[in-house]
């Protein structure tokens, strides 16, 4: 499918290699024209969207640096036009910084950067995305999120992460309400610890393993392709985690 055949425009940020790359491909594997967000890996973004263009569907890169909410919102508008006959359909926030730090050593420069990544980040693109996905009838915008971030148990070593991931809850809890009926969802995929993950506290998990990239993007296509009709909702890929 080229030539405006796709589904639409998905909108992956992060993509340019890891989680975001998985997820790119896999949406041009279901029929997805892919804007490939990055911010500085210029060379692996490239690599992502030749990977998405052999499903047969169209790909372009975008840089954007996502601290900055402004930034944010323009990347979200050069993804709409960036294929007219492919409007933008789907939107999957995937970047996130991640540092683990003791909390009275966290600097605030590690606060405000996890803070405006993982949170003010997506709250920037799903505002802007909102519009367009109304107005065509159809949207799907899926945030990750973390793993327990809504069971507010305490870990020191990652504060601001786990405010800002309980934070991208109410997010999309709030959209989902606010954009039912319209033909837009809004949902999020909780991962636990997964194969990329920078620790891995295999006995933390009941399930006795960490779960794989390929698992965590089964469930955001679950998201992609369920009516709009579940919104606001939360799928955990954990193995148990925190149960």
């Amino acid at each position: 499918m080229t030539g405006g055949g796709e589904k639409g425009t998905a909108l992956v940020t992060g993509a340019a290699r890891g989680i975001g790359r998985a997820l790119a491909v896999a949406l041009a594997a279901e029929g997805y024209a892919v804007a490939v967000h990055y911010r500085g890996s210029e060379a692996d973004a490239r690599e992502t969207a030749r990977l998405c263009e052999r499903e047969g569907v169209r790909a372009t890169i975008l840089q954007a640096d996502l601290t900055s909410p402004a930034a944010a919102r323009a990347l979200v508008r050069q993804a709409h036009a960036a294929f007219p006959e492919s409007p933008l359909a789907v939107l999957v926030n995937n970047v996130g910084n991640y540092v683990h730090r003791p909390l009275l050593e966290t600097t605030d420069a590690e606060w405000a950067d996890m803070l405006t990544t993982n949170l003010t980040a997506p709250f920037a693109t799903c505002q802007e995305a909102a519009g367009p996905m109304r107005e065509a009838g159809f949207g799907r915008i899926v945030n990750l999120g973390y793993a327990g971030a809504r069971h507010l148990v305490a870990r020191p070593g990652i504060v601001p992460y786990l405010i800002a991931k309980t934070g991208v809850l109410h997010l999309s809890h709030a959209l989902g309400r606010v954009l039912a009926g319209t033909g837009v969802s809004v949902n999020v995929v909780s991962p636990g610890v997964i194969e990329t993950s920078v620790s891995q506290p295999l006995r933390e998990i009941p399930a006795g393993r960490v779960g794989t990239v390929a698992e965590l993007v089964d469930a955001a296509l679950y998201f992609v392709r369920a009516s709009d009709y579940v919104t606001g909702q939360e799928l955990e890929v954990a193995g148990g985690w925190n149960l």
